[in-house]
């Protein structure tokens, strides 16, 4: 995974609780019931991450689930229409996610977990579809894993010694 650090604090980050989900624990005493939440922040410019927070109580859950998703901002290669650059199969663990490009006016096609990241990623067009598992967590990782991986065609030109004329047509 190709991963920049960035700076959380130069970003105005919103946050998005995608599950919340009680997990009890068997102990001597009887059962130990915590809280995970599972969390997206993004900034509605190209840079979005997710995070999990376990606690006791859900806001707790829910504080450091953000703060660990600020810890795991990616940046998203986006086009002049706010859609991806091109068609990508992002993957973690057994969930697949297809993102594909879309023109101007489609909006934002995609199912809860994958509808989340889109939309605080700053995506405006794009068309998804879930494969394989759909645990919400696997489903957010792995669209913003393939978000992350996509590139844009300036790096790829430059990357092939051609013009981005040439990528394009």
């Amino acid at each position: 995974m190709r991963r920049t650090i960035i700076d959380p604090s130069q970003y105005e980050l919103t946050d998005k609780v995608v599950a919340i989900k009680s997990v009890s624990k068997t102990v001597k005493g009887g059962r130990n019931r915590r809280f995970t939440a599972l969390v997206v922040v993004g900034d509605g410019n190209g840079h979005v991450g997710a995070g999990l927070g376990k606690a006791v109580e859900i806001p707790e859950a829910i504080r450091k689930g953000k703060e660990d998703a600020t810890k795991h901002l990616v940046e998203i290669a986006l086009d002049e229409n706010h859609s991806i650059t091109h068609d990508f199969i992002g993957n973690f663990g057994s969930s697949s996610v297809l993102l594909k490009k879309a023109p101007e006016g489609t909006g934002i096609i995609a199912g809860g977990p994958a509808r989340v990241v889109c939309e605080l990623a700053g995506i405006k067009n794009i068309r998804t579809k879930s494969l394989g598992s759909n645990n919400k967590q696997n489903v957010v990782l792995a669209t913003i894993l393939g978000l992350s991986q996509l590139k844009a065609p300036e790096e790829v030109a430059k990357s092939r010694g051609k013009s981005v004329d040439e990528i394009i047509a």
